[in-house]
């Protein structure tokens, strides 16, 4: 097996640091977007009411697509939102990178050998029903709380599954160094 030179190793993700392991990636459920999927709706319905009503007047057949296409602009600034907003875990830590308008972007770290517990709430029939739920990450400096996560459970466990990597790897480091010293 050949092994891989320093210089040609790619990043996953921009910060990635050296040695840093890509886990998985995860964003919210796409019914967070529902603001998107309203403002879609709502100005094509009601740009085409006054066709129905006065059918007589041809320019205002025009009048849905004007309000299609104010919908599409709206949609699509909620979808970006939603598309670059990511949760990104390595065996390091969770990365929070979430889209402030346009050119914002807000981004929290949070070391997984710092996290205290993980918890998750499925909120009724609709969240079991499409598959989304609240996570509750705490840590000693506060909560990290992600509504509307994609299958709750699954990232659940996998972030689970990394935290408790992470605790292990900290305490075999600390164990080495200590021995070292004396």
């Amino acid at each position: 097996m050949k092994k891989a030179n320093k210089d040609t190793v790619k990043k996953a993700f921009e910060g990635q640091r050296e040695g840093e392991e890509l886990l998985f990636v995860f964003r919210r459920h796409i019914i967070a977007m529902r603001k998107g999927f309203y403002g879609l709706l709502i100005p094509f319905a009601v740009s085409a009411i006054p066709p129905l009503i006065w059918q007589d007047n041809l320019m205002l057949f025009l009048l849905p697509v004007g309000g299609l296409l104010l919908g599409l602009i709206i949609f699509g600034y909620h979808f970006m939102l939603w598309y670059y907003t990511v949760y990104i875990v390595t065996n390091e830590r969770i990365r929070q990178v979430t889209q402030q308008g346009f050119f914002g972007t807000d981004v929290v770290e949070l070391r997984l050998s710092k996290i205290q517990n993980i918890s998750y709430n499925i909120p009724g029939f609709s969240g079991e029903v499409f598959g989304f739920g609240t996570m509750v990450i705490q840590t000693f400096v506060g909560d990290l709380v992600i509504h509307k996560v994609e299958h709750p459970e699954k990232t659940y466990n996998k972030l689970q599954d990394a935290v408790m990597n992470a605790i292990e790897k900290q305490g075999a480091y600390e164990t080495t160094n200590i021995e070292e010293e004396g």
